[in-house]
């Protein structure tokens, strides 16, 4: 009996299915969990950090996950949100509590200077709410925005409703762009191919950005 399931199962999957069979496929599938569990732990994380202090944002891992993965950088992406939202609501409260305070630190990252925190305060100031919105859009840092927003006492729910949104429409926007670009265009590269291609884009880009915005 044991020899004819035996062989019945080497005519359905072409293989004998052995114990190490199982154990390496037992294997994979937890290095499958443990990867995507990572990589949203990180875009959480990555989100949180570059709301507050970090200057690098969490669309480099978001775009990295998407060469091989779309759907988990997609997810990746909420995550992202979720952890900027956190961050922005203590960056917002600090704005509130002691804005000066605020400012000063944030003068000592890079890309940002006394005129950038001067521009953010005048958009809020005379756009309203709607500066919150479209202003990360153009470049200038979200934490700036939150700081502002808390100085300025926009109520932190507006806050939250137009910020949430405007980072997961950038989030998702890149992370589809560089999926797709990785599915047709490059789907013939090599993962270290596209990885490589990614890197020198991301590092031609900040070094625009650094160039205009000043370090």
């Amino acid at each position: 009996m044991q020899r004819g399931i035996r062989c019945h199962v080497r005519f359905q999957t072409g293989r004998r299915l052995d114990a190490d069979t199982f154990e390496n496929d037992d294997l994979a599938m937890r290095f499958e969990v443990t990867r995507r569990g990572l990589t949203l732990v990180g875009a959480l994380a990555w989100g949180f950090a570059e709301a507050t202090l970090f200057f690098i944002v969490p669309d480099v891992l978001l775009t990295f996950v998407a060469t091989t993965d779309g759907r988990l950088a997609l997810v990746a992406c909420l995550f992202a949100v979720c952890g900027a939202l956190v961050g922005g609501v203590l960056m917002y409260a600090w704005g509130a509590e002691d804005a000066v305070g605020a400012k000063a630190v944030l003068e000592r990252v890079p890309a940002v200077h006394a005129a950038m925190i001067q521009e953010v305060q005048e958009q809020i100031q005379e756009r309203g709410a709607d500066a919150i919105f479209v202003g990360p859009l153009e470049g200038k840092p979200y934490k700036l925005y939150a700081v502002e927003a808390g100085a300025c006492g926009v109520p932190i729910m507006q806050f939250l409703f137009l910020t949430g949104p405007a980072r997961l429409l950038r989030f998702v926007f890149l992370t589809v762009l560089v999926w797709s670009i990785a599915r047709w265009p490059c789907r013939r590269w090599s993962v270290r191919l596209r990885h490589g291609a990614l890197i020198t884009c991301w590092l031609l880009f900040y070094a625009g950005y650094f160039c205009y915005f000043g370090i």
